[in-house]
C-alpha cells in the first residue's frame, strides 16, 4: 500500500509503511547512513503529513516487521487488548496525537495495552518534545530500587555519555558535563 503527499507543488510517494516511518523520522546520521532517511526537509515534511492521515488499523493489521518471522513481533500483537483497541482503530495517527495531548491520566493508563510499539513510533513522529513531555507528565509509572523515579515533582534523568567517533576525552566531557547538573546513576 503505497502513501502519498504533496508540498508546495512536489507530490512524494512512500511505496510502504516502513518506507514511510523512516522518512518521517527527525535527521539521524543512522539513517542517513542505511540509506532510509527523507533526502530533504520537503520529503520529511510530506512524510509526517502523509503519516498523520495513515488510520491505526493500518498500523496494527500491516506491522513493519512479519509477526510469523519474528516472534517479538508475535508477542506483541498476540499481547494487544483488541476490545480496548477497537475505538482506537478509526483514528489516524494525527488524531490520535491529538487524543493524547486532551487525555486524562485514567485514560492514557488505559491505552496501555492497546497501542503497539508502531502505533507509539508513529505518533511520536508527529509530536514534538513539548507533546511528548506533556503527554509523559499524565503517565505515573512509580519505580523503585535503591531509589524511587516517577513520583509527581521527581526530574529523573540518566548521564549516558556518547560520542559519534568513540573519542574518549569527548565521552569524558558528556559525562563530566552530566554531572555537573547533579545527575547519574
Amino acid at each position: 500500500m503505497a502513501f502519498c503527499h504533496t508540498v508546495r507543488g512536489e507530490r512524494f510517494t512512500f511505496p510502504d509503511l516502513r518506507d514511510l516511518l523512516a522518512k518521517s523520522n527527525e535527521p539521524k546520521s543512522g539513517d542517513q547512513l542505511a540509506g532510509i532517511a527523507a533526502r530533504s526537509e520537503r520529503e520529511r515534511a510530506a512524510a509526517k503529513f502523509a503519516l498523520a492521515d495513515v488510520p491505526l488499523s493500518v498500523i496494527v493489521d500491516k506491522p513493519v516487521i512479519d509477526p510469523d518471522s519474528d516472534d517479538v513481533s508475535r508477542l506483541i500483537l498476540d499481547a494487544l487488548d483488541r476490545p480496548a483497541f477497537a475505538p482506537l482503530a478509526a483514528m489516524t495517527v494525527g488524531e490520535f496525537r491529538e487524543h493524547l495531548l486532551v487525555a486524562t491520566p485514567d485514560t492514557l493508563t488505559a491505552l496501555g495495552r492497546a497501542v503497539t510499539p508502531e502505533v507509539a513510533a508513529a505518533v511520536a513522529k508527529l509530536m514534538g518534545n513539548k507533546d511528548l513531555v506533556t503527554v509523559a507528565s499524565r503517565i505515573r509509572n512509580v519505580t523503585r530500587c535503591r531509589n524511587t523515579l516517577g513520583e509527581r515533582g521527581v526530574f529523573g534523568v540518566r548521564v549516558q555519555p556518547n560520542h559519534p567517533t568513540d573519542d574518549l576525552p569527548g565521552i569524558l566531557l558528556a559525562a563530566a558535563e552530566g554531572l555537573s547538573f547533579g545527575c547519574g546513576d
